[in-house]
Order: structure tokens, then sequence, then C-alpha cells
């Protein structure tokens, strides 16, 4: 199989490369070049952003069975790309979101859910959601629905995570002492391990797949209190978990998510929307979820062996809580 990588070799798109990679696939990347390609690809060098930004990938005269797009501003980069290649490609994969369902999706939503209305292949940057579902647009637009795949993952953890969700929580159980934990510790989360979605993309492609697939573990993979006593074993162990009732934690102003990634309180809109998408249909054509300690383990690895700072996408905000009002609320809290 032939793989054209849009979108660089930052974690989705790095993971996807090696999962080809390994394989025995032929892998071109066009990218920028702000991130190394693995050794054994083909490398194209443009900016979608710019002006003849796609001239390199124009020139060449490659073909390739499966195009990967991992694009997340103005849709009008996906159809400018998606246009030019569709006659030179026989399957376009993009990497979507299920932030492009209009909010909020009900617990247990399925892909024929409404999605958000205001989305054009055409625009400038506009919004996360509307930006994902133009990009949605401009690849059904320029491959049709039948040789099209709509990738609507959810929370992506593993190694190469450029967001800091993941890392912030091994860092902070690395510390040890008193560790403020969002619970109920029953919580059942939903994601995927990065490479577990690489290696279904790769099986799309294979199978011809098509069409949009909701793209994260079932529900209940694993829950809050999996997650972070794994974190806790496998950087030391020296970490004192202390579960918050989640009303608390939203009474002391701590924003869900963000400064307590990964989790969102229990029974609202947020945890339906991010822990609760019905994923039978990925199932069904071959999703795999590894365990939560694999991700984790590996994750933690990784981290040591790049000096324990993740790398940050500068487009995204920072993740996780300070100090000192994990200190205060904890000693506010009696009983934890």
């Amino acid at each position: 199989m032939r793989l054209l990588m849009l979108g660089g070799t930052d974690f989705a798109g790095r993971a996807v490369v090696e999962a080809a990679l390994g394989r025995g696939w032929d892998v071109t990347v066009f990218h920028r070049g702000l991130h190394p390609a693995p050794p054994g690809v083909r490398t194209l060098s443009g900016d979608r952003t710019a002006v003849d930004g796609l001239a390199a990938l124009d020139e060449d005269p490659g073909e390739w069975d499966v195009v990967v797009d991992t694009w997340s501003a103005a849709p009008r980069a996906v159809r400018d790309a998606a246009r030019l290649l569709r006659d030179r490609a026989g399957r376009y994969v993009y990497v979507s979101s299920c932030s492009v369902y209009a909010w909020a999706p009900p617990a247990g939503y399925t892909e024929h859910a409404p999605v958000v209305e205001g989305a054009s292949p055409d625009a400038d940057l506009t919004d996360y959601a509307r930006d994902k579902r133009g990009g949605e647009l401009a690849a059904v637009d320029a491959f049709g629905a039948d040789r099209s795949v709509l990738v609507r993952a959810g929370l992506l953890l593993g190694p190469y995570e450029n967001i800091g969700r993941l890392p912030w929580w091994l860092n902070r159980t690395a510390r040890g002492g008193p560790v403020l934990a969002p619970g109920p510790r029953t919580l059942p989360l939903q994601y995927a391990d990065v490479r577990d979605l690489a290696a279904w993309i790769l099986g799309a492609a294979e199978q011809e797949l098509s069409g949009p697939f909701n793209l994260m573990s079932p529900q209940g993979h694993t829950t809050m209190g999996e997650l972070l006593d794994t974190c806790a074993r496998v950087t030391g162990g020296t970490a004192d978990l202390r579960w918050v009732p989640p009303e608390v934690v939203l009474g002391a102003g701590i924003e869900p998510w963000t400064q307590l990634p990964v989790w969102v309180p229990p029974d609202g809109e947020e945890h339906a929307a991010l822990h609760s998408a019905d994923v039978s249909r990925a199932v069904a054509t071959g999703l795999r979820c590894r365990p939560v300690g694999e991700t984790v383990a590996d994750t933690w690895r990784w981290l040591r062996q790049i000096g324990g700072t993740a790398p940050l996408r500068p487009d995204r905000p920072p993740v996780g809580l300070d100090a000192e009002t994990e200190a205060k609320v904890l000693a506010d809290t009696p009983g934890v």
C-alpha cells in the first residue's frame, strides 16, 4: 500500500506513519518540516497556508492508495489538497473530531447525530468544531462519499502527545505527595490510544471503508480511578490520591478538562459528549483498544526519554492545576 501523509508527523500523524512503516507500506510525507519524519519515508516540503504552498505536491508524479490528513485549521487547506489529489489517490481519510456534533450530543450518540451548522469547505479559520466539519465537507466534496473516511476522534492519549493531558497527570503523580483526584473513582472514561487510532485508519484503507466513524474506545474502557492509580504506580508509587467529590471540585472554580485533564463531572453534557459515544461501527470494522496500563506505561517511558517535558502545540491552551490551588482545595476538604 502507498500512503501520503498530510498534516505533519506530530502525534497522530507520527503514529500513522510509524504504523504504516511497520506494515511495510510505501510512505510519503508532505509537511513543513517542523517535526522530523521517521527514517524510511519520502518527504515533500510545503506550507499549506502559503501561496503555492502545494507546489511540491503538485509537481510530484506520485500516486497513492490512501491519503491521511490530520489538518485542524482553515478548511480550505483540506479543500485545496483534496482537489489536487482526487485523481491521484484512491481514498481520503480525514482525521476529524467528535466536536463536529451539534452541542450537546446525547449519551450514546452515533454517527447519525446532528452536526454543527455553518461549516464550509471554503472557509478561513473559524472555530475548532466548524473547521473540522468544514474539513469533512472538503474531503467528501473532492473524493465523494464512497472514497472518503471521516475519523471522528475523541480524546487521544499515548506517546508523543502534544496537548499535555496524560503527561500532566504522569508528572504530577511522579512528584508524589497528596494529589487532588477528581471523583468519582468509578467515572467511566472513553479515549483512544493514538496507536490504536493509527492501526484502525490503516485497516480502514485496506478494507476500502467509507463514511463517518466515531473513533474512541468503547464506553467504560477504563475509569478515572484506574487511570490515576496506574499513573501513580508506573511513576513510582509515592503519590497519595485524595479523591474529591465533583461538587467540591466545581465549587472551587476548577475548570474540568483543562485544569484537571481528561476529567469532566458525571451526569453532565460534557461527560455525555466526551465519554459516552457509540463506537460500535468502528469496533465492527476492526478497532481494538489496548489496556490503559499499556498506554500509561508507554507514555511515561517516552516522557522520561525526552527529559520529562512533553512538547505542546502552540495553538492549544495549557492544561493542569497549579500547586497552590490544589493544596488549598485539599486543605479545605475534610476527609480526603
